[in-house]
């Protein structure tokens, strides 16, 4: 031997040649790693699922039931990394279909498995050698333990995801696997069922004695996943950006093609992104069972309605769950809007932000866009002059919508907020500059008596709106009334001279412009026309109903007084007067004087000024009551004081029940002397000396309605509203551009068609509360720069993004399976318990929610599938330019992008001479052969696995 030789010629001693000997009593390295492997397998084997996952184990992000523990292995200088995968419960199965399966389970269809891997940047054992004695090393550590987990070994290139692997049966069975993937262009042959089959018997068919290829039944399984054409959503972010630009975010008119939501509420101000951008349809045939290649030929024909099973997988956009905020919608430009209010207090008019004075405004300009003049013309165009009639303020508009005090749906204002949102920025300079210019535009309507577009001009001020809108809303009320007195004027001076005279002469308020009723719009009562006679008061401008004579009287023998009776919208019931006898009659009287919030808060402080006696309160009211007074003169000449209050205050007069009981006599067959007048008097009140009222109505002269001073001078309440709006501050202005912009934005979301889904429903409702406690503050006017007040309305954006993106979900989910609702409210429950997590967290959400995507899959009922199907379009050129369609199973024109396929052949241990005996005759089955193919034309990835006796 060389070592003898050596010894020998170097003369060393016994103890040297002792030291070179091999004391094989000593167990190896490469033993040692086995005993290694083996004391971990027994220990996760001896703690069973619920321990490891008591222990830490991890849980796979793609899966709900796969977890994996892992454990770093040391072997000839090299690290390794040992994982094992295991279910928490599946009955010893693999996952259904709905689960996300790991690629080693789709592959050989194992349940829980190891896979032991080097600790280097790629993660794969380049040397044959190496994979092999790891493998070996594996599978003897697994059989000390009695166990029968598959092992695999990562081999070759990363990107060929090869794999080999082994498997004790626990008999004299052994199965071995491998993988490997062909990432380039396949084989014609490889891209048909027909040539796939071949493959998977040529594995068997000529190189095993135990089987005879004419006896032979393939077991076959096919799964084909089809996938719509993707929207382009490149041009959305294109025409973003443009408008951007120009400064303006707003407009349809430069989108080149119609968008998913052009008919969705929200479309006039932004194109939002569509959240369901493509749907996964995966079919899948059940087992069949096929003996020669072509019953292939015929399955590849085959449509997919003829798959046993279909499921499909929705694609959400990315954006969905995203915290980053990009998002364009209306709770950016209310965040935008927020930031301006914040800014607000910095000035004290708002020319300041756009004056050149201002030292601050070079920053603000530098920072700040301004939209152009063309914006500008095109903003005021939409606001003044196309579609100015009066919007109907309560479509669309929410139960709770008027908790939150702001401009109502459709208004002038709220247009304006709504405009103000998508011009520019949505900064302060921006809104400053578009306030200025609305100013403009109102004084133009005022000046030129031209009606105030998208505003009622009757009816009573709604104190439940902002400041601005009550205004705006008084305004043209003044301006209906300007009109109107203009009208009576040019028809005064075309009537007669001598009439005029006379009613300047005899007339206290001649001199006055009045303002005559449209009696017959408001009053189904009769109407009796002033005549002229000495010493009244006629208009000589109408016309009498009928004629009658002066000396005319009823046959009872009583005075007529209706030749003079004026003002009157009818008579009241059965109620007659005091000392004539004659019917009485309800006059036209002036509407109470219109009044704003402001104008309540200065009465009622000046009530709490000088007390609250009954005289003070009558002579704040004495105006109202002056016109009343002589509006029921006037059309019930005979009157006095107590007729007045018998129609006017009937609390104020007191019948006498003991005299008046007893059948009533007919007063023309009766007489008037035995029941007339009736028993009754005034109140206490009434009766004091020196009432008020009772001054007032002495002093009071019979004039009717359209003959009276207005309790309103609309030339005086209009100066004061406008000046009220140019003099706004900046912070007040913009307190009520939030609360109003918040709340239409909303109205507007409210429009839109969502099925009626439950969840939707109380999210809206939950919103508009939220809206409603948030947003109090700013009506109350306590609000200051960088307070609590700005953070909170920070906060309420984010929870307005969160609800306007589930809007846009369940829209969009609406119209996409309007044939399936079934499947867009169970996809939009899923979801919506999905991100439910993420509501109200802000948009610094936690990392743990948002690495988490949904992909769960659903069930296609049968009669589902036609509306499923037509979502897959033919494609057109474009669209299939890219490639070849060289696969079957074609729906609508679509190929799958994917194809999953299983070869499978079983026999019985019962016909195997290595089998043992069974006294029982229990037949039992195994699967010999398994190949899983998965790929399209230009991938393909096999997988097989074999049983063998060992």
């Amino acid at each position: 031997m060389a070592s003898t030789s050596k010894v020998d010629l170097s003369g060393e001693d016994d103890d040297e040649q002792l030291e070179r000997f091999d004391d094989f009593t000593l167990a190896s390295s490469w033993e040692r790693f086995i005993s290694e492997i083996e004391a971990v397998c027994r220990q996760w084997l001896a703690d069973g699922p619920n321990n490891l996952l008591e222990k830490g184990a991890v849980k796979l992000d793609f899966s709900q039931k796969l977890y994996k523990v892992k454990m770093e292995l040391k072997y000839a200088m090299k690290s390794y990394n040992m994982e094992y995968y295991f279910e928490t419960s599946s009955g010893g199965k693999i996952a259904d279909g709905n689960s996300t399966l790991h690629d080693l389970q789709l592959c050989f269809g194992v349940k829980d498995f190891l896979v032991i891997a080097p600790q280097s940047a790629s993660g794969v054992v380049l040397d044959s050698p190496e994979a092999s004695k790891l493998l070996s090393a594996v599978a003897i550590a697994l059989t000390n333990c009695s166990s029968l987990w598959p092992a695999f070994v990562p081999v070759h290139d990363p990107s060929r995801k090869a794999y080999i692997g082994i498997q004790n049966m626990g008999t004299v069975f052994t199965r071995r696997f491998e993988a490997d993937r062909i990432g380039s262009q396949v084989p014609v042959r490889l891209m048909h069922l027909e040539g796939l089959y071949e493959l998977f018997v040529s594995k068997f068919a000529y190189s095993t004695l135990d089987f005879a290829m004419h006896l032979c039944k393939v077991h076959f399984t096919m799964t084909s996943t089809y996938r719509t054409i993707h929207h382009d959503d490149d041009d959305l972010q294109s025409l973003g950006t443009e408008k951007e630009e120009h400064g303006d975010n707003h407009g349809n008119e430069t989108r080149s093609r119609s968008q998913w939501d052009d008919d969705c509420p929200w479309s006039e101000w932004y194109s939002a992104e569509d959240p369901v951008k493509g749907l996964e349809l995966t079919a899948t045939w059940s087992e069949k069972t096929v003996e020669s290649s072509l019953e292939m030929a015929e399955l590849e024909n085959a449509s997919p309605h003829e798959a046993e099973k279909w499921m499909i997988l929705p694609y959400l956009s990315p954006n969905l769950d995203s915290s980053e905020g990009n998002r364009i919608g209306f709770a950016s430009q209310l965040r935008l809007l927020v930031d301006a209010l914040n800014m607000s207090f910095d000035a004290q008019f708002m020319e300041d932000f756009v004056s050149v004075e201002n030292p601050g405004s070079d920053n603000l300009k530098s920072s700040m866009i301004v939209p152009p003049p063309t914006v500008l013309d095109r903003v005021f165009k939409d606001l003044f002059h196309e579609g100015s009639q009066v919007a109907a303020f309560a479509k669309g508009e929410h139960k709770i919508s008027r908790a939150i005090k702001g401009a109502p749906f459709g208004s002038l204002f709220a247009q304006f907020c709504l405009h103000a949102l998508w011009v520019g920025t949505c900064n302060i300079r921006a809104i400053a500059v578009l306030w200025i210019e609305f100013i403009r535009e109102v004084r133009w309507c005022w000046e030129e008596s031209q009606p105030l577009p998208k505003m009622q001009a009757n009816g009573s001020i709604d104190l439940s709106t902002c400041l601005i809108n009550q205004k705006l809303q008084m305004l043209a009320i003044c301006i209906e009334k300007k009109c109107e007195m203009n009208e009576d004027f040019q028809d005064c001076v075309g009537s007669n001279d001598h009439t005029y005279d006379h009613m300047e002469e005899d007339s206290p308020v001649g001199d006055k412009t009045t303002n005559k009723q449209k009696h017959g719009d408001e009053f189904d009562g009769i109407q009796d026309s002033p005549l002229t006679k000495d010493g009244l008061h006629g208009s000589g401008t109408t016309t009498s109903r009928r004629s009658m004579k002066h000396g005319d009287i009823l046959s009872t023998g009583l005075k007529s007084s209706d030749h003079n009776r004026r003002g009157s919208a009818g008579a009241v019931g059965s109620m007659k007067l005091l000392k004539s006898y004659q019917s009485m009659h309800a006059p036209f009287t002036q509407d109470a004087p219109l009044m704003t919030e402001d104008m309540h808060e200065e009465r009622l402080q000046a009530v709490e000024a000088f007390g609250n006696s009954f005289s003070f309160s009558a002579q704040l009211e004495k105006d109202i009551l002056s016109s009343d007074m002589s509006a029921f003169k006037a059309a019930n000449p005979d009157s006095v004081f107590e007729d007045f209050i018998r129609w006017h205050s009937p609390g104020d007069w007191e019948n006498d029940d003991n005299k008046e009981s007893g059948p009533s006599k007919s007063p023309v067959t009766k007489g008037l002397k035995d029941d007339w007048p009736p028993h009754g008097r005034l109140s206490q009140r009434m009766s004091e000396q020196g009432n008020l009222w009772r001054k007032i109505w002495n002093d009071t002269p019979a004039l009717p309605v359209y003959e009276q001073k207005p309790l309103i001078d609309p030339f005086r309440e209009g100066e004061k509203i406008l000046h009220y709006l140019e003099t706004l501050r900046p912070h007040q202005l913009l307190e009520q551009m939030v609360c109003t912009s918040f709340r239409v934005s909303a109205d507007t979301l409210n429009q839109t068609n969502f099925g009626g889904l439950k969840q939707m429903t109380t999210k809206m409702d939950q919103l508009y509360r939220t809206m409603a406690s948030t947003l109090k503050p700013l009506q109350t006017n306590h609000v200051s720069g960088n307070s609590e007040t700005i953070e909170d309305l920070r906060r309420l954006c984010v929870i307005f993004e969160h609800v306007e993106k589930l809007l846009t979900l369940a829209s969009s989910l609406h119209r996409t399976f309007l044939q399936a609702p079934r499947l867009s409210e169970t996809i939009f429950t899923d979801y919506y318990n999905f991100y439910l997590p993420r509501m109200g967290t802000g948009s610094t959400g936690s990392l743990e929610v948002d690495e988490k995507e949904f992909d769960v899959k659903y069930q296609v009922m049968t009669r589902e599938r036609q509306c499923v199907s037509n979502m897959f379009t033919p494609p057109t050129a474009n669209q299939s330019w890219r490639k070849v369609l060289s696969m079957g199973n074609l729906l609508n024109g679509h190929e799958p992008i994917v194809r999953e396929i299983i070869f499978s052949v079983r026999d019985s241990l019962r016909n195997n001479h290595y089998a043992a005996h069974n006294p029982r005759g229990f037949q039992r089955e195994i699967e010999t052969y398994r190949m899983y193919i998965c790929g399209t034309s230009n991938d393909l990835r096999v997988a097989l696995s074999v049983t063998s006796c060992d």
